[in-house]
């Protein structure tokens, strides 16, 4: 079960991770909780159909990470579909954000949660089936803020990171990529099975 997930009764995955495995995916979790940024907090008084409707941004996020992770909605650039693109990201990202540091979110407590018996030992993280919706959406974004860090835009470009020597300053990043990778595909087939 080392690095690879397994179904559980009732639905749900689990996988056997050692604890660099463990701090590895909480750091870069809490990375990309840092790079969505904090949502507002709700108001216990606010209206919640007023928050509905609340309006977002409407240009497009700087950082380029953040562009992968909220883009628009229209990739055609005439003056109509980008202000059909501006209304959509108006409309819904304030949610996608908020859903985004939610499966963030679940993905530390989940690592927080773990225990191991010494240093050396792994430790089975077992998931719900909500649980397991979180952590492919956390996944995901993890590769997609490191593909866009690496400047991976063709399956093609990949393949040239394979063969990075050790010297090179990218080599770690690319590890992490390709083992979330690794991670996301055998959640993703747990779960279909």
């Amino acid at each position: 079960m080392a690095g690879h997930f397994e179904t559980v009764p009732g639905g749900g995955a689990a996988v056997a991770l050692d604890e660099v495995e463990v701090s590895i995916l909480r750091s870069l979790a809490v990375q990309l909780l840092e790079l969505i940024g904090p949502g507002d907090e709700p108001d216990a008084d606010a209206d919640p159909l007023a928050a509905l409707f609340a309006e977002g941004p409407s240009k497009p996020p700087a950082d380029p990470a953040l562009r992968r992770l909220f883009p628009d909605a229209y990739a055609d650039d005439t003056e109509e579909l980008r202000a059909a693109a501006a209304d959509f990201r108006r409309f819904t990202e304030n949610d996608l954000r908020a859903r985004k540091r939610e499966d963030a979110l679940a993905v530390v407590r989940a690592l927080d949660g773990l225990s191991s018996e010494g240093p050396e030992e792994s430790v089975v993280l077992k998931l719900t089936p909500d649980e397991s919706r979180a952590w492919l959406g956390t996944l995901n974004d993890l590769r997609l803020t490191i593909a866009t860090r690496l400047e991976i835009t063709e399956d093609e470009e990949s393949e040239r990171l394979y063969r990075l020597p050790d010297s090179d300053p990218r080599k770690p990043m690319v590890m992490a990529y390709l083992w979330l990778g690794a991670l996301q595909e055998s959640l993703v087939e747990t779960l279909m099975s």
